[in-house]
């Protein structure tokens, strides 16, 4: 800056360095001595910070030179034409290609999570739900068997029921769970070292000027998607919601390396990055103006009036294609998507504002512990042994998440089971209350009934998976593997939440004439939405591990209808 003023003001400033008398005399253009120390964008260094100044004027001078060129013929006004509508192409290019991605991971993760427990024989490609719905041998009561599918017992030894099929079955388990977890953390350790964690802070950082050589390079982009497929698979207490982010800014930086609008200016390329956050967040939780406000509240330093259009049109874009997957096979662009009927009362603050204690109480207890442990894995011998590390954690998170239903299945359905609401035709242990047989209620409409022995298990069940949960989950975010922390902290909430649900549900039920219950809760009416409390304490949990709580609520909760 020091050179930038005497330059300006030369003709008041003599240096004895300079020899050249056009430079004594203020001669020159700006750009040019501007361009001198920096010849090309590529000469920052890396892990330095960009001049945000210079770029923008840069930027300005392309403009200029692009309008009065296009007035000299009829091949450069197209020429600035194509380059006026280039950062339409690229937020189109990062919206299709979020969106595949996204829907392909999904896809993965469906099949390699059930591949621990079984095979289709049909089509090995086939998870547990899509190889049942081609069987026409499929029932009613059990839809989540079919001849098609065999666990890995009724295939190897011919065995469904018994000890040695539940070890056999057990062992797999397990097996399949170190396999994945192992070939992750070597493809990462190996070829991509920069596709740990979430990502989400070094996106911040990059788009705030911060210059990070091969963070969103093609090598990264490759390894996150891959080893997030296979991390998720492993069973480990971790979600891909954040690190979808950082592979959708890998694919703004590839994307915007073809066009030099963007590759020779850190400036507009930053503006590209903003946008593929804001896809990154909309094909995580099928959010796109949430991945807008995300991306505008949340990540980025610089981000005009241009960039939030494009932003939303990159979200949109994204969130259409994934929709056109449709890799759940609801029609929906998230698995627990949810729609309440049954409105909340006055009575209901209390247990909501239990659950937000119970969410900053959990908020509290993860950050000071998971920071005393990555103090630790950094200051002993265990951070020398990511691999070793990464193992033992999966080993016991496996051997204890098997015996449980509720953790043995992965984060996802569980969050949607907890959220859904009991109708008629769930099965589900969590509704298996006692009916009254004379009932005529619309389906949408059943009423408030005594819970039946399935409840009173699934209570206990999500008792232990809920401790269970809480203490893995300190251990395994921080790992040497692509991790993500909002599925993690929402399921904490929506056990937390559920079982608070049916404990208001029961005590309404049966304490219908008390005085809180009285004026709204009537006998034979459904007055108590289990589901709503989970969700009530998963965006309690969520908000307080994630400081910034209406960038992190809005995007998850936005898609939330209740009716």
């Amino acid at each position: 800056y020091m050179n930038l003023l005497k330059y300006l003001f030369s003709p008041l400033y003599t240096d004895p360095n300079m020899v050249n008398a056009g430079e004594m005399n203020g001669s020159g253009n700006l750009m040019d001595f501007l361009d001198e120390p920096f010849p090309d964008v590529g000469t920052y260094e890396d892990f330095h910070t960009i001049d945000w100044l210079r770029e923008k004027s840069r930027d300005t001078d392309r403009h200029r030179k692009i309008t009065s060129k296009s007035k000299e013929s009829i091949w450069e006004f197209i020429k600035s034409l194509l380059d006026a509508w280039s950062g339409w192409v690229v937020m189109l290019l990062i919206g299709l290609l979020a969106g595949t991605l996204a829907g392909v991971i999904d896809l993965a993760v469906d099949w390699m999570t059930d591949l621990k427990e079984g095979v289709c024989l049909s089509a090995f490609w086939y998870s547990h739900e899509q190889c049942c719905w081609t069987s026409n041998e499929t029932t009613f009561d059990d839809r989540d068997k079919c001849p098609q599918w065999q666990k890995w017992s009724e295939l190897l030894v011919n065995q469904s029921e018994g000890a040695s099929a539940y070890i056999l079955n057990y062992f797999l388990y397990i097996l399949w769970a170190l396999c994945f977890a192992f070939l992750a953390v070597s493809l990462v350790r190996v070829f991509a070292p920069y596709a740990c964690g979430s990502g989400i802070p070094e996106i911040k950082t990059i788009l705030s000027g911060f210059i990070i050589r091969g963070y969103l390079g093609k090598w990264t982009l490759l390894i996150k998607t891959v080893t997030l497929v296979l991390v998720v698979s492993s069973g480990l207490s971790l979600g891909k919601e954040g690190p979808l982010v950082h592979v959708a800014c890998c694919c703004g930086n590839f994307f915007s390396s073809l066009f030099s609008k963007y590759s020779k200016n850190e400036g507009k390329r930053r503006e590209v990055l903003s946008a593929a956050a804001a896809a990154g967040v909309s094909v995580a939780f099928g959010a796109p103006i949430g991945g807008v406000l995300f991306s505008l509240e949340e990540v980025s330093y610089y981000f005009p009036l241009k960039t939030l259009w494009r932003s939303f049109f990159a979200a949109l874009v994204a969130a259409f294609t994934l929709r056109s997957i449709n890799p759940f096979g609801n029609s929906r662009l998230v698995l627990f998507y949810v729609e309440y009927h049954t409105p909340w009362y006055m009575a209901e603050l209390f247990p909501f504002i239990l659950l937000g204690v119970f969410g900053g109480l959990w908020g509290t207890l993860f950050i000071r512990c998971n920071i005393a442990w990555c103090r630790r894995r950094k200051t002993t011998r265990l951070g020398k042994y990511p691999v070793l590390e990464v193992i033992v954690i999966t080993a016991i998170t496996a051997i204890i998440a098997y015996p449980n239903p509720y953790t043995r299945r992965s984060t996802s359905e569980l969050i949607s089971e907890l959220f859904n609401d009991c109708g008629a035709l769930e099965s589900s242990q969590l509704c298996d209350y006692i009916n009254d047989p004379n009932m005529t209620r619309p389906v949408d409409d059943i009423p408030d009934r005594p819970a039946g022995p399935g409840v009173y298990s699934a209570m206990w069940q999500l008792a232990l998976a809920l401790v269970f949960k809480i203490v893995i989950t300190i251990f395994t975010f921080g790992m040497k593997i692509p991790s993500g922390l909002f599925i993690p902290s929402m399921a904490v909430g929506a056990m937390a939440g559920r079982m608070v649900g049916i404990g208001v549900e029961q005590l309404a039920y049966h304490h219908h004439d008390w005085i809180i219950f009285r004026n709204w809760c009537r006998p034979g009416a459904d007055c108590v939405t289990p589901g709503l409390y989970a969700m009530v304490g998963a965006a309690a949990c969520l908000g307080t591990v994630h400081t910034d709580h209406c960038a992190w609520v809005t995007p998850v909760f936005g898609n939330l209808q209740i009716a």
